[in-house]
């Protein structure tokens, strides 16, 4: 198995494991049988747990806001964009392994300990807000509304980890709505 091959199964192993069951749960042994990488080239691959953490953030990452620029970008009206961010977080927040925000819950388990792990977390949600500030400036709407809808839409996703269910990208919907006017 080359190394490309041998990374992309540890990755895809990472993000089942690390997002459904945290990062602290997982050991190393969990990660090479689930994904068939022995445990030495996993060590070369990623001689830190916490690479590996910072590699699975930065993939998902890519992913994420690739997905829901897709979804948003469908929308015609620079008006419409941005309640359609909060539609998007709805599907993601029905999908059956929702587990809430995977760099809310690896900042929760390592922010503290982990600088690599918390910059991950501050570039991804620093990159979403510029993405509403983007959708808020195309829209023709002030620069201050940006911070409210990026609240409202975080919030929603700490709601929806804790609560589950797709109430909280509704109502933060809602009150987007009700901020544009």
């Amino acid at each position: 198995m080359d190394s490309a091959t041998a990374r992309e199964q540890a990755l895809d192993a990472a993000e089942k494991l690390f997002y459904g069951r945290g990062v602290q749960s997982v050991g190393m042994d969990d990660l090479r049988g689930a994904s068939g990488v022995s445990l030495k080239r996993l060590y070369q691959l990623f001689p830190a747990k916490e690479q590996l953490v910072e590699a699975y953030l930065e993939r998902r990452d890519v992913r994420w806001r690739g997905q829901l620029a897709e979804s948003v970008a469908r929308r015609e009206d620079p008006r419409e964009r941005i309640p359609a961010v909060f539609d998007w977080l709805a599907e993601w927040f029905g999908e059956p392994d929702f587990r809430g925000c995977a760099w809310i819950n690896a900042y929760g388990e390592l922010g503290a300990t982990s600088e690599r792990v918390a910059r991950q977390v501050r570039e991804h949600k620093r990159a979403f807000r510029e993405y509403l500030g983007g959708l808020v400036a195309d829209a023709g709407l002030p620069d201050a509304l940006t911070g409210p809808l990026f609240l409202l839409a975080e919030g929603a996703m700490v709601t929806a980890g804790i609560s589950g269910g797709t109430a909280p990208a509704t109502e933060a919907r809602e009150a987007a709505r009700l901020l544009l006017g």
